[in-house]
């Protein structure tokens, strides 16, 4: 497992994992979730990326997958609660510091 110093820093596994928290069902093509394609138009970082910091998501057990193809992806709000506070990802999707949450939600 990496350890926490690149977790930390990685942008790109914050922006998909935030991306999936705050994901409304307004922007899914599917009442099953998002798949990585549009998540990856979403958030604006290659497909293949998105589908790497997923399955990182996925070992976690805090975002589900459902189907095969396409596979729809949603994020487990239940699995996240649960997890350890020092868990490197759950340190890393807790960190507001830089987050805009006016892309998040629209009033």
């Amino acid at each position: 497992m990496e350890n926490y110093d690149q977790i930390e820093e990685d942008k790109e596994l914050k922006t998909v994992g935030l991306e999936l928290m705050f994901l409304t069902p307004e922007k899914c093509s599917s009442p099953d979730g998002i798949t990585a394609v549009e998540l990856a138009k979403l958030v604006g970082l290659p497909a293949e990326t998105v589908k790497k910091k997923l399955n990182t998501l996925k070992e976690k057990e805090i975002v589900k997958v459902k189907g095969i193809n396409p596979k729809y992806w949603k994020f487990n709000e239940y699995n996240f609660q649960r997890m350890d506070e020092n868990d490197e990802i759950f340190r890393l999707l807790c960190s507001f510091d830089d987050v805009d949450f006016d892309k998040y939600f629209s009033y």
